[in-house]
């Protein structure tokens, strides 16, 4: 590489680099610094892995992280299960040609909602879903057993377009002559899709797997915007997102903690970057090795 060509990458790296850092690096390292402390007279104190330990057994904040883990897993495969699928079957469905004339605006109109804000997403939903003067008779924010579904389900259908836009960049691009082919040797189009489209489809299919379990696993602001901090009712909709805020800023009953945020932080962020190695470890590889041997 020349020096003309690596001073150019320096000069238009660094500054994406330097605003990464500042906003995403250093702020992960410093949560996992401040997870090793307590704050005792206005005073960090170093204490290991005492806030992990905590947080992970004591009989008050155990349940509280545990169920939020579960939250958040039950969460996640609701956008896994029910979003990512729709997102591919609409993908599908705007490159098979029975929409051309108006692919870009049905294209338009299911991306639409990833743009609004969370808040006219939570209040609209909340209208439509309202015992009072809604298209249902039950309160299904109001219950424990409904309340994280119906948010599961508000959050696909605001970033159902995501997935579908992933998916579509690759279905476009796939050449029309493998169609074609296949349609020649007598393929129906349910045949080409699953032997001749899904094998070029199935690493992105991974990707926004990933994309998904990262983004989920982050999750916060809907919640927070329909339910509150204390995700209700009684914790029945709590996830990482929720039991952070509340754990560092407090709640109207309880203080907040610095360490001990830093410490719930901490573990949201190895809960993702296990399920990333995870992923990388064991579907990557496989899905790679799927495609070649299609």
């Amino acid at each position: 590489m020349q020096r003309g060509t690596r001073l150019a990458f320096v000069v238009f790296l660094a500054p994406a680099l330097l605003v990464y850092t500042m906003f995403a690096i250093y702020p992960i390292v410093d949560s996992l610094r401040l997870s090793f402390y307590t704050v005792e007279q206005g005073q960090l104190v170093f204490v290991g892995l005492a806030n992990f330990v905590y947080l992970l057994t004591d009989a008050f904040a155990a349940p509280r992280f545990w169920n939020a883990f579960v939250n958040n897993v039950q969460f996640f495969g609701i956008h896994l299960l029910v979003q990512n699928p729709i997102g591919l079957m609409l993908a599908a469905l705007l490159t098979s040609g029975l929409l051309r004339r108006a692919e870009g605006i049905y294209r338009t109109l299911i991306f639409i909602p990833t743009t609004l804000s969370v808040v006219i997403v939570g209040f609209v939903w909340q209208l439509i879903i309202s015992p009072l003067w809604g298209l249902v008779d039950t309160p299904l924010l109001g219950q424990e057993s409904t309340a994280l579904p119906t948010l599961s389900l508000m959050s696909v259908w605001q970033y159902v377009g995501i997935p579908m836009v992933f998916f579509y960049a690759v279905l476009v691009n796939i050449p029309r002559e493998l169609e074609e082919a296949g349609r020649v040797d007598g393929a129906s189009g349910w045949q080409i899709f699953w032997r001749v489209k899904f094998p070029l489809l199935a690493p992105m299919f991974g990707i926004v797997s990933i994309v998904t379990y990262i983004a989920n696993f982050n999750a916060f602001d809907l919640i927070y915007a329909v339910q509150g901090a204390s995700a209700g009712p009684n914790f029945s909709s709590d996830i990482f997102g929720t039991l952070f805020y509340r754990t560092f800023l407090g709640t109207g009953t309880a203080t907040g903690s610095v360490t001990l945020g830093a410490t719930v932080a901490s573990l949201m962020f190895l809960t993702i970057l296990v399920g990333v190695a995870l992923y990388l470890v064991f579907i990557h590889r496989r899905l790679r090795s799927y495609q070649l041997a299609s």
